[in-house]
């Protein structure tokens, strides 16, 4: 009786094609019709990803979902194993690129200024669609837009509280000038936390929600003050003949990063909370510092390359990588507290309006 013959390896059949997959999105391909087994057996298959920094690979039985993660090229590896433990090899490239920014607002109008709510699911901003600003909020998504301030004075500057319950804002509506006020997420019980004949406005909750950094002109010029959340406890935190605006708490709540006009350009600088150890952090014209959700990295707007776009840098300014390209101004970024996307203006369609885009990861 003659032996049975010995077992033959699974071949491949063909090539997988190649994938194109965007940062922050996912495409799922079945390999089972690219590979065969003469002897008719089984096959398992397993995947990896020559750079998972930039796609990422799961499966489940022969199908692959392939994760972009940050922009780039990737090949992913795919042996197909038959139940003799022979195995035949395929390898596809994968393409990840950079979605284009989504224009979540779409109004005549402008909108401007977004900041997050601590869960991701809303975003509000000021917007002047009834012939003045008011302050409103919508899903992450753009949808369900509601108005939260009805008053005749501009509404402006919204800042989402740590805990999700409050926004503070700056308004004309006292005194002609700009006050901060801080209302509940509803638009309900607006309260007004400063009382000054300067300018306060452009608030930022400190992370346990406790203070409130802003910006005043009660000393002259652009300052930057912090405050208790209640408005009491009112602190002085730059002293500078140069203007000092746009104040950002680290997540950790011990610095804030603002701009400054302070050697003769608009910089990011950054300082303790108590306005200590001021360090510059830029060393070419950047505005609307936001730090990461983890303090890494901090996102900027700049005219480094002609336009305003937005860029981030690690905290420690090193690393600095582009995220938009485009002939219109692109400003005021904001993360989503899961660090992935950040929402921005953009005068791109020919007014202001609310943009988010996917970030990168490191």
């Amino acid at each position: 009786m003659a032996p049975p013959p010995p077992p033959v390896a699974p071949q491949p059949v063909g090539s997988i094609p190649a994938q194109i997959v965007d940062a922050g999105d996912t495409v799922a391909v079945d390999v089972a019709a690219y590979f065969r087994d003469p002897d008719g057996g089984a096959l398992t298959y397993e995947a990896s990803s020559s750079n998972a920094a930039v796609v990422s690979v799961s499966q489940s039985g022969s199908t692959l979902t392939l994760a972009g993660v940050a922009e780039g090229t990737a090949t992913v590896t795919v042996t197909a194993t038959d139940p003799d433990n022979l195995s035949a090899i395929q390898e596809l490239g994968v393409t990840v690129s950079r979605p284009p920014a989504t224009n979540l607002t779409n109004h005549s109008a402008h909108d401007l200024r977004p900041t997050w709510s601590p869960d991701g699911a809303r975003i509000a901003f000021a917007s002047s669609r009834d012939d003045n600003y008011e302050i409103y909020a919508m899903n992450a998504d753009g949808s369900g837009v509601t108005k939260l301030t009805n008053h005749s004075a501009d509404d402006e500057s919204p800042a989402w509280s740590p805990d999700g319950a409050r926004i503070a804002f700056s308004s004309s509506r006292d005194d002609g000038r700009g006050e901060i006020y801080a209302m509940n997420a509803d638009g309900s019980g607006a309260t007004r936390l400063t009382n000054h004949s300067a300018f306060d406005g452009v608030p930022a909750w400190s992370p346990d929600g406790a203070r409130i950094a802003f910006v005043s002109t009660r000393d002259g010029n652009a300052e930057i003050y912090a405050m208790n959340a209640d408005g009491s406890g009112v602190m002085r935190l730059t002293n500078h003949s140069a203007p000092d605006l746009g104040p950002a708490w680290s997540p950790d709540g011990t610095r804030i990063a603002f701009a400054s006009r302070r050697d003769g350009n608009t910089e990011i600088y950054v300082m303790n909370a108590d306005g200590s150890r001021v360090t510059r952090l830029t060393d070419y014209h950047a505005r609307g510092p936001a730090w990461s959700p983890d303090g890494a990295r901090i996102a900027v707007s700049s005219p480094l390359h002609g336009d305003y776009e937005i860029y981030v840098m690690n905290a420690d300014r090193s690393g600095v990588t582009r995220l938009t390209e485009h002939s219109a101004f692109d400003g005021l970024p904001a993360w989503s507290p899961d660090g992935t996307r950040i929402a921005f203006t953009s005068d791109r369609d020919g007014n202001d309006e609310i943009y988010v885009l996917y970030v990168p990861a490191r």
